[in-house]
């Protein structure tokens, strides 16, 4: 669904405003979306988005892994191996306004993991940064 424009300005100003507040808590960096899709694009970086999988279906950036915050909070069926297999990149992390997603950069990089925010899905969108529908057996790829 496309938003007016003027909608997308000011929700992209919201995460924006969201994402800073985490940053001067000292909270993991924050990221812009076009910041984090260049480091995923060069490959020293994954992006996740931490909503849950109900929340999916309205769509997620094209190149997110699908790592809802209550496994990472709980028993880490998935995100258990993904960590493993991207041990040595950075995670940046995304949810429908920035909270979770900060939340879930904060647990990781308490546990020596580098990790960003980079905010509200909204702003993905707004920026025009590629989105897709997910199937459902890509949820944790």
């Amino acid at each position: 669904m496309k938003l007016p424009r003027g909608l997308r300005t000011c929700l992209t100003l919201l995460a924006l405003l969201v994402a800073g507040s985490a940053w001067a808590a000292g909270d993991p960096a924050v990221l812009t979306p076009a910041e984090a899709a260049k480091r995923v694009a060069a490959g020293t970086a994954v992006l996740v988005d931490v909503r849950e999988p109900a929340e999916w279906e309205t769509g997620v950036v094209a190149t997110a892994s699908l790592l809802p915050l209550s496994d990472l909070r709980g028993e880490r069926k998935v995100w258990k191996p993904f960590l493993e297999a991207n041990k040595d990149k950075e995670i940046i992390l995304y949810c429908r306004t920035g909270n979770r997603s900060g939340q879930a950069a904060a647990l990781l990089s308490a546990e020596g993991k580098k990790t960003a925010n980079a905010g509200a899905f909204s702003a993905w969108e707004a920026a025009g940064q590629p989105v897709r529908t997910p199937e459902s057996s890509n949820a944790a790829r």
